[in-house]
């Protein structure tokens, strides 16, 4: 007797390989729920923008890079990782001294990236850059 897998059966099982793909090791421990397509990172050293580009007490979402730029005084960088960490959303804007997740309302200082309103209650990670000259790079 030969058993045959009905559409249903091959929908679940495609289904949940796609599943299983999508939230795979991104190789460095961490996993993920949402790739983007096409992306790619910014080499060490590679530089992300210059000093210009970045308003002071505002910043500038770099989403390739998954990274915030903040300046909240005039000459001090920050940089933070721009998925929220709520449900893990890419954060949207940058404004008001806050840097901004549309998905849930979170906000974020972007002088430490501290939750300055929820429902996230996690900090955005802080990333390392190296400002030299107008340049700004990811370390």
């Amino acid at each position: 007797m030969t058993i045959r897998p009905n559409r249903r059966t091959i929908l679940l099982a495609t289904g949940a390989a796609a599943l299983v793909a999508g939230c795979g090791d991104n190789g460095d421990g961490s996993t993920s729920t949402e790739q983007t397509a096409g992306t790619t990172e910014t080499a060490d050293g590679e530089e992300l923008t210059t000093t210009d580009d970045i308003p002071v007490g505002g910043g500038k979402i770099f989403k390739d890079e998954q990274v915030v730029v903040t300046q909240p005084e005039d000459g001090e960088f920050k940089a933070f990782s721009s998925t929220c960490t709520h449900q893990q959303c890419t954060v949207a804007t940058v404004s008001d001294g806050t840097i901004n997740c549309t998905c849930h309302g979170s906000r974020f200082n972007i002088t430490d990236g501290s939750v300055a309103r929820p429902p996230a209650t996690r900090p955005l990670p802080e990333k390392e850059i190296t400002v030299e000259g107008n340049s700004i790079r990811l370390a």
